[in-house]
């Protein structure tokens, strides 16, 4: 009886781990309300598991395969740096030389920055930057030089070297390296070095492409009301090499294999070892801490372009990724020959790290944990935690206050170019607002705080409120300054400055503003091609920028501007007013 029970015993341990996991991954899919999923496991050089649950398009029932497309957002990153790794082989560039070296337009905030951030920084988040992501991701474009010059705007949280913090434009940057040094675009370099060697036929960069796919997944997120719904796909080819590969697992499961065997696919080499090893190793302290309850050994590094974690005292190499409704995982377990790829289109979704987790307790031989019952929990505690914020949050609101200034005075731009430009207009006695291609409403808070909602492409506002409040700032004069935006947790609010809005005028237009004013004609008013200058003696000149209404406000002189005094039965202005922070100045016009 003994020895039948030893050899049951034995037989189990020796079968196939993943026995049965279809019930437990459709109990997750259920459980966490996700539209699809899919996951494929690699062991050695053989895929052992591979499947797609769920719906790829809700409505049509259309299920999840293994070839189905996903978005796999910052699960990019290994990507790139992998890019950067094959030119360091062939000699083109060393990971410790100046990254503005080999970038001329890359510029950061001071010349120490300048002078010491080197590439391998870069690679592993350690440049002393902090995310900035509402810069790309709000104001959103496809030039990436455009996107490149707000570096030099953002302003530095830690020393070079000093605390890692997580940094897309950092990505950005090294894909623009790739492109500078070979000639071809990052999207060239990543087909030609890794979706055609590693047979990767399902793989894009492209998210038009992506869309027009058979097979491709729907985007989803999760609405107020709990339901799953349908959003719009995301594009971020101006930031791809950060984010904007679509796979599905089966061509995922290629790139794990170059991973767990040492760089090679099909005994041919992709990456040389040498680089797997150092891109898998720790190159920056993540965070220091205690471990885990489940965990007997600590360990949170980074590498380039992966996290580097232990899980149940297996060392883990991972990174995550997450784009407007999708998520993603990609592991690999370096001494336990493992890669677990989890790919899901819902948007910030847990399922990926629950799956992983569930799948290699499994095959390591663990203990098995109720993953998917802890991130219910949790998430129920997040709930709590979010009613019990939101209760605070309208504790701190000072009720029965106005706004400084009529609505309509807080109608103009606002820039800041490490991000870019608001545009707050008024309207039917509502203040709107612009921001990259989101279009919001701004609701009166309490004095110059203004909440926002957005507003989607039928017109319909968003019944929730973000989280994010305007706060107008107004200088000596009473008139409005900028708008100061809380928009990086633990920095300082990023501050928009106020900036005219400029009117288009005719040559003869114009010429209607020129001439002499003053005392013996002492102040002068002419013409530069299209562009109005002022000088009186003793100063440089000025230039104007028209700002409507007969007012010029001088370009790089704030707080100065010229309001000139027209009538409609006379072709040039009467007098001119110089408008300054010490008085306003009447000038009549002598010729």
């Amino acid at each position: 009886m003994a020895l039948s029970s030893l050899a049951q015993s034995k037989k189990q341990k020796t079968g196939d781990p993943l026995t049965g996991i279809d019930t437990l991954l459709n109990r997750i899919l259920k459980d966490q309300q996700v539209a699809g999923f899919a996951v494929a496991v690699v062991k050695g050089d053989q895929v052992i598991y591979s499947k797609g649950f769920g719906y790829r398009d809700v409505e049509n029932k259309k299920p999840v395969t293994p070839n189905t497309l996903f978005a796999i957002g910052s699960s990019t990153k290994a990507f790139t740096s992998g890019l950067v790794g094959l030119l360091q082989k062939e000699g083109k560039l060393s990971y410790d030389g100046i990254a503005t070296s080999y970038l001329p337009q890359l510029k950061f905030y001071n010349d120490n920055m300048n002078n010491q951030i080197t590439v391998r920084d870069m690679m592993c988040h350690r440049t002393g930057l902090s995310r900035y992501d509402l810069s790309w991701f709000i104001f959103n474009t496809s030039n990436r030089d455009s996107i490149i010059q707000r570096v030099r705007y953002m302003e530095p949280t830690a020393a070079v070297r000093e605390k890692w913090q997580y940094n897309n434009f950092m990505f950005l940057a090294q894909g623009m390296i790739v492109e500078k040094l070979t000639g071809k675009t990052w999207e060239q370099n990543i087909k030609e070095k890794f979706f055609d060697p590693l047979e990767m036929n399902r793989s894009n960069t492209n998210i038009f492409e992506f869309e027009k796919d058979n097979d491709a997944s729907l985007p989803y997120t999760i609405n107020d009301k709990g339901a799953i719904e349908k959003i719009d796909y995301f594009n971020i080819d101006g930031m791809g090499p950060a984010g904007s590969i679509n796979s599905s697992i089966n061509d995922m499961t290629h790139w794990l294999k170059v991973w767990i065997n040492g760089g090679t696919y099909q005994g041919k080499e992709i990456l040389p070892t040498s680089y797997i090893r150092e891109a898998a190793s720790s190159q920056m302290v993540r965070g220091g801490g205690l471990p885990a309850k489940d965990n007997d050994i600590y360990l949170s590094t980074y590498g380039f372009g992966w996290m580097i974690n232990s899980y149940r005292g297996h060392y883990m190499v991972e990174h995550g990724g997450n784009i407007n409704g999708f998520s993603a995982s990609v592991s690999f377990f370096p001494t336990d020959n493992l890669g677990i790829v989890v790919l899901t289109n819902q948007n910030t979704s847990s399922v990926p790290e629950i799956v992983y987790s569930s799948i290699a307790d499994r095959v390591l031989g663990l203990k098995n944990i109720d993953w998917n019952g802890r991130a219910r929990k949790a998430k129920a505690e997040e709930k709590e935690k979010e009613k019990a914020a939101k209760k605070t949050a309208e504790n701190t609101r000072v009720l029965n206050t106005k706004p400084s200034h009529p609505l309509k005075d807080y109608d103009g731009l606002f820039d800041n170019p490490a991000y870019g430009v608001i545009n707050v207009s008024f309207k039917n006695d509502s203040l709107f607002a612009m921001m990259g291609k989101e279009k919001i409403l701004l609701r009166h808070y309490h004095y110059d705080v203004f909440s926002i909602s957005g507003i989607d492409k039928k017109g319909k506002i968003d019944t929730a409120e973000s989280d994010l409040r305007f706060n107008f700032i107004s200088g000596q004069d009473g008139k409005l300054e900028g708008i100061s935006i809380p928009l990086e947790r633990g920095m300082k609010p990023a501050i928009f400055t106020c900036k005219p809005r400029t009117v288009e005028l005719s040559a003869a237009a114009l010429e209607s503003y020129t001439g002499s004013y003053g005392e013996k004609g002492m102040a002068k008013v002419y013409l530069k091609g299209k562009t109005l200058f002022v000088s009186v003696p003793g100063q440089p000149e000025y230039e104007t920028i028209s700002v409507g209404n007969d007012t010029f406000n001088f370009k790089n002189l704030k707080g100065f501007s010229l309001k000139f005094e027209k009538k409609e039965d006379i072709s040039k202005a009467l007098s001119v007013s110089f408008i300054q922070p010490n008085g306003t100045f009447k000038q009549v016009r002598q010729n």
